[in-house]
């Protein structure tokens, strides 16, 4: 969408990635993009399970060029954020209460270091957490926005049944094991590759950074992460805040998304009382920031003027 060149394969000048220690002395890596003279206000965003901060480079830089100073952070455990377990690369977690202790932690100091108007933006599993925060009370921006958001877990057996299997199978020996061994859906045929996006030059960006930096690449997520991701997702469905949670929110849903469930969140969804909901098709598979141009500059369209509508002095 950005009628300038732009290199998804490096740090962009102005740039700098650094590290933010949590109270409990982790260190999370973090990128900061400021806007030289008045910036029209201040984006966090957070990517999904096993995501890197170098996959939204190009879509940082569309923002940026528009006046939003950009932060991002890896979660705990996962990318450039250290790992929780000896199991090689796995993703793992004991509670995702502690991915909502860090997020509290770093907006609040993000709040008050940015020049606002403050939004926070969150993809798949990021897209949750910042919701989940939101309900919670964590946190207050001046309006979010929801990308393909992680408000339930696809699967062939449902979400009760697949929460009681994973409760099942992961409690037989160490549950920060491996919960698979590579594909993002082990019961599936699909490609990775196709069930993230539909643009081979996009996923080959995050090859390429995964060759470049291999120490920030997160395999499979544990057991115990699949687990508390049931139960996190089954909480906030039901939680009784959804309905007076008043933070403006966009939410940008892939119908036909291969790894959550967009029913679920298209459900969850309705419940926010100033939520605006953007359906996809066919055309767009789980990474809608990293699809084809069609569908990521419409993406990025809807965003741009709903801050313009709900986000005062943006």
């Amino acid at each position: 969408m950005a009628s300038f060149p732009f290199d998804r394969r490096a740090i962009p000048a102005g740039a700098s990635i650094t590290h933010w220690t949590t109270r409990d002395s982790w260190a999370l890596r973090c990128f900061s993009w400021p806007v030289t003279g008045a910036p029209r206000g201040s984006i966090l965003f957070q990517g999904g399970r096993g995501d890197v901060i170098e996959k939204y480079l190009e879509t940082f830089a569309h923002w940026h060029s528009r006046g939003w100073t950009v932060t991002s952070f890896d979660w705990r455990g996962q990318g450039g954020s250290g790992r929780l377990t000896d199991a090689g690369n796995c993703g793992h977690i004991a509670d995702f209460a502690q991915y909502i202790e860090d997020f509290e932690a770093f907006a609040r100091d993000w709040m008050a270091r940015t020049p606002g108007p403050h939004v926070i933006m969150g993809h798949s599993m990021g897209g949750h957490l910042v919701l989940r925060g939101l309900v919670e009370g964590v946190a207050r921006p001046d309006a979010a926005v929801l990308v393909a958001p992680m408000l339930g877990l696809k699967g062939p057996f449902g979400a009760a049944l697949g929460e009681r299997l994973a409760r099942l199978l992961g409690g037989v020996g160490n549950s920060a094991r491996p919960a698979w061994k590579s594909n993002e859906r082990p019961y599936t045929t699909d490609t990775r590759e196709s069930l993230l996006t539909h643009d081979p030059d996009r996923y080959q960006d995050e090859l390429w950074w995964q060759q470049t930096n291999p120490g920030n690449v997160t395999g499979p997520p544990s057991w115990k992460w699949v687990i508390e991701a049931f139960r996190s997702t089954r909480e906030l469905r039901a939680h009784s805040a959804l309905r007076t949670m008043d933070v403006p929110v966009l939410a940008l849903v892939a119908e036909h998304d291969g790894l959550v469930d967009a029913r679920a969140a298209l459900a969850l969804l309705a419940k926010l009382p100033d939520a605006r909901i953007v359906r996809f098709g066919k055309e767009s598979a789980h990474e809608i920031l990293r699809e084809v141009d069609k569908v990521r500059n419409r993406a990025l369209g809807e965003i741009d003027l709903f801050l313009e509508a709900r986000v005062r002095g943006a």
